[in-house]
């Protein structure tokens, strides 16, 4: 599973020029499902996010990463991206293959919605629609963005061209880095 994660101050989804949902300071989270993404996967992304530091201390705002949306009562809004399951290694047109079909990913999205919500307070989880084509919009504090993956970036083969490309560092969600 990957996710990116923006600390924002605001943040909303509309669909259809509706507001479907909306948050206050908080995490803002796009959340893409591989086809072989688990349940052991959505346990470690949760908890991840829940405990990123990404918020000033509390009692003295100069001080940086010393909270997490846990610590200040913050809110999510989490929306379903398949798009960030693409490889774009090859050509011009993003391969989704690597993505979860949307019926086994709607099971999985929702359990990580719940335990995102068992973790933290379950009426600070807020969604987006599933599988709709949706709006997002968002103020990013600072800006303050980052990208998780439960597989530490588990990336495909390098082309044998000699370019250069990330290594494949696969490892089990949890592991030590």
């Amino acid at each position: 599973m990957r996710a990116v994660v923006q600390k924002v101050t605001n943040a909303s989804v509309s669909v259809d020029g509706v507001t479907i949902s909306a948050i206050s300071q908080g995490l803002m989270v796009l959340v893409g499902i591989g086809n072989d993404d688990t349940a052991k996967d959505v346990t470690y992304l949760c908890n991840k996010i829940l405990n990123l530091r990404v918020f000033s201390d509390q009692a003295d705002s100069r001080k940086m990463w010393k909270a997490s949306v846990k610590d200040i009562a913050g809110e999510i809004l989490s929306v379903s991206q398949f798009t960030l399951m693409a490889n774009t290694t090859k050509g011009s047109k993003p391969d989704f293959h690597g993505a979860m079909t949307a019926s086994q990913s709607q099971e999985l999205y929702n359990s990580f919605l719940a335990e995102l919500g068992k973790l933290h307070d379950p009426s600070k989880v807020k969604d987006g629609k599933f599988g709709a084509m949706m709006n997002v919009s968002l103020t990013n504090e600072g800006p303050v963005t980052f990208t998780l993956d439960s597989r530490k970036f588990h990336y495909v083969d390098p082309p044998s061209s000699g370019s250069r490309t990330p290594a494949s560092t696969a490892s089990t969600p949890g592991g030590d880095s």
